[in-house]
């Protein structure tokens, strides 16, 4: 999902205007004619709604789009609710003649009469201020009134500064429905707002819970304040607005977040840490955009969510195995893919690792077969992750297959994790034998198992 700061006041019954906006979103239970109960629902699914021009204020800041992807302004909002501050005294001032009076009855009057002509353009004030001193896209800000006829001072205001004054809908529009769902469940969006939220955690467990330093030998070991740092660039990487040309930019972001495991040369199961052997997944990744990073020309969302989720579950040493906000927020991304827990629990996955492992050693040894030059050959080797890195090692053709390799970084999580054993010989009629791993035993693992099953076993 994608989060929303929403200003509105809800003038009308509120659980009619959340409807209008949001309705194909969210279900009926969410919404309430109690504005407050409203708010706490909706901030639960992403949406911050605040109810006047003085609170949509404080959340806009420096950083806002660390924080909110889209805007939705009402333009009729109440200037204030409770202690009135700095800021909004001082549009009061500059814009409405507000000057405080020594009476106190006096001063009153004249701050409700400026208040009330603030009350019908207060959303132009947060429009501009978001985009000619923020810097905020424009095209993430949704303007939606019922009083957008009452604007005329404001249309001649705009057009005097040169400013294009934008398009301001009905809330009952089909138009806002649309504009809101589409936004709602952009994968641009969703895919940069879970690598902010899970690069925020992880800045968080850096000083504690650290993992990546048991990868590499001591000399290359990495301090709490690069790490810190290597996240700050992350969370910071894909820019709000989205790119034309992502693809090139995800390539970046992989290219990047796979720089670490440079140093990572002694990776190995450990039964405390069972998806440390999902290391080898980001080794292989580097290794891989490092040497041949053409094979990431034509990178998704969906890879990049299943990388940087491997990536913070293997660096760090969680305690629990509990899904976290940013990969809930990054599998929706495999939403309409992905198999439901009741199809899951019965599927017999291990034929398709089985397979999946006899496959690449077989594809191997028919590449070996066809090729007379012996610079081409691939070198067999038992393991799969071995196996799979040996064939960017060599100079055979297969290398340059990117769908192939892939569908071998999401094999890879099914592999390492279920460890099949199988004769050195191939005949695929010997049993395949699988380290007891139950995937129903670690929430995440069973949730992202069941998300990328298909992206792993697509013939499946």
């Amino acid at each position: 999902m994608s989060y929303f700061l929403w200003v509105e006041d809800f003038e009308n019954s509120p659980e009619v205007t959340a409807t209008n906006v949001f309705g194909e979103l969210f279900d009926p239970e969410l919404f309430s004619n109690n504005k407050r109960e409203l708010k706490r629902n909706f901030k639960d699914h992403g949406v911050l709604v605040e109810l006047n021009l003085q609170d949509g204020l404080e959340v806009i800041s420096s950083e806002l789009d660390k924080k909110i992807d889209y805007i939705i302004l009402d333009i009729d909002l109440p200037a204030y609710d409770g202690d009135l501050n700095q800021e909004v005294l001082g549009l009061l001032s500059e814009f409405e003649g507000y000057q405080q009076h020594q009476d106190e009855t006096e001063d009153e009057e004249l701050r409700k009469q400026a208040c009330h002509s603030l009350k019908s353009i207060a959303g132009f004030y947060l429009y501009t201020k978001l985009v000619v001193e923020l810097g905020f896209p424009k095209q993430h800000i949704l303007f939606c009134s019922n009083h957008g006829e009452n604007t005329e001072t404001i249309q001649k205001a705009f057009k005097t500064a040169k400013i294009k004054l934008p398009k301001i809908y009905q809330k009952s529009d089909d138009d806002v429905k649309s504009w809101v769902k589409d936004r709602y469940e952009n994968p641009y969006s969703r895919l940069r707002r879970g690598i902010i939220e899970g690069c925020q955690l992880a800045k968080k467990m850096a000083n504690e819970d650290l993992y990546f330093n048991n990868y590499t030998f001591k000399q290359d070991n990495v301090q709490i304040s690069d790490i810190i740092s290597y996240f700050e660039v992350l969370e910071g990487f894909l820019p709000l607005r989205e790119p034309d040309d992502k693809k090139s930019i995800y390539k970046l972001f992989i290219r990047t977040l796979s720089h670490e495991w440079e140093a990572a040369k002694k990776i190995k199961s450990n039964t405390e840490k069972l998806d440390a052997s999902l290391a080898w997944i980001m080794r292989n990744t580097r290794h891989w955009i490092t040497h041949n990073s053409s094979l990431f020309e034509a990178v998704d969302e969906q890879l990049v969510a299943f990388l940087f989720m491997v990536n913070i579950r293997t660096m760090f040493n969680f305690t629990d195995y509990n899904q976290h906000n940013y990969e809930k927020i990054l599998l929706k991304l495999f939403e309409g893919q992905s198999l439901s827990e009741t199809d899951f629990s019965t599927l017999n996955y291990r034929d398709s690792v089985g397979d999946a492992y006899l496959d690449l050693r077989t594809l191997i040894r028919d590449e070996n077969q066809k090729s007379d030059n012996k610079k081409q050959s691939i070198e067999e080797v038992f393991y799969f992750n071995e196996m799979a890195n040996n064939v960017q090692l060599s100079n055979a053709q297969l290398r340059n297959d990117k769908k192939l390799f892939i569908k071998l970084l999401y094999q890879m999580f099914w592999v390492m994790t279920c460890n099949p054993y199988v004769d050195k010989k191939n005949n695929r009629s010997l049993e395949i034998k699988f380290w007891n791993f139950n995937y129903s035993d670690k929430p995440y693992m069973l949730e992202l198992a069941r998300h990328i099953y298909h992206r792993s076993f697509p013939e499946a």
